[in-house]
């Protein structure tokens, strides 16, 4: 072999070992286990797991940048702790196994409490969220007793459906069916045209839709709610020092004001901040 073409190998293959072990983020510096297949994560980088389609909480805004209520959050928490944010879109389904292998430091995203107490480590609870119902603002659908033998949709996963499959099943044992999307943008679609009846979903997330659509008028959000929740950020089980640290930070920026300001950003009610 040439000698300088396998001095050329030799130093590829040190750079790439270098790499290899060079691959350890908040996650592991904070008490998790180490993955080799983590990437864009290190000793300075907070990576938030979030459903990109999810306003106000977190989604893609006009401009291609991700943003919402609770990745600003997460961005001021991250800019006093002299951290890097990362925003990591995640496929909803999979955010378990994206948080067990450490490719997320945690999952922050209008991330419901309620029922999945002993699943994650969790912070406090800082936000009071309703399910309701969105309907046809001309369906004549007032009520949820009026949704008997309506077709009712909601997300997979979501708060909303495991309400009506737990202690609300009998509302939900009212309707034709209940169907579960992918998305709340494909659930407002199908009301829209007609293929179901109502949108069972978190009440922030209705009320920005609707707010900006050009059709506004035609939903409206029923008065009766299914059931409230608390959201907080999840953690892997074990990783309290990170969960700490980011709590002791989300409680300044309560105390001096900075999470009543993001949330006026993007219309959210201060009634609805929980303050610890």
């Amino acid at each position: 072999m040439n000698k300088k073409i396998g001095l050329i190998l030799a130093l590829v293959l040190v750079s790439l070992m270098m790499v290899g072990t060079a691959s350890a983020g908040l996650f592991d510096m904070f008490g998790g286990s180490s993955d080799s297949n983590q990437t864009a994560n290190d000793n300075e980088t907070l990576v938030v797991g979030f459903d990109a389609e999810f306003p106000p909480y977190g989604y893609k805004d006009d401009s291609g940048n991700y943003t919402g209520f609770d990745l600003d959050l997460a961005k001021e928490v991250c800019e006093r702790n002299n951290w890097t944010f990362k925003a990591q879109p995640i496929d909803w389904d999979a955010k378990d196994a994206e948080l067990d292998s450490g490719s997320i430091d945690c999952i922050w995203n209008g991330f419901t409490i309620d029922g999945r107490e002993n699943d994650y480590l969790w912070s406090d609870p800082y936000f009071d969220n309703k399910q309701i119902f969105v309907v046809k603002s001309d369906s004549g659908i007032n009520s949820i007793s009026d949704l008997a033998n309506k077709t009712v949709e909601t997300q997979k996963d979501s708060s909303a459906l495991a309400a009506l499959e737990g202690d609300n099943k009998t509302i939900a044992d009212t309707f034709a069916a209940l169907n579960q999307v992918a998305d709340y943008n494909t659930a407002f679609m199908d009301l829209e045209s007609g293929a179901c009846d109502a949108v069972a979903m978190d009440i922030g997330v209705a009320e920005y839709d609707i707010k900006n659509k050009n059709n506004s008028d035609d939903f409206k959000i029923l008065n009766q709610s299914i059931t409230t929740e608390k959201y907080g950020i999840g953690f892997k089980l074990g990783n309290q020092d990170l969960r700490d640290q980011v709590q002791k930070t989300l409680n300044e920026m309560f105390e001096d004001g900075t999470v009543a300001e993001i949330a006026q950003r993007y219309g959210i009610s201060e009634d609805a901040l929980i303050h610890p």
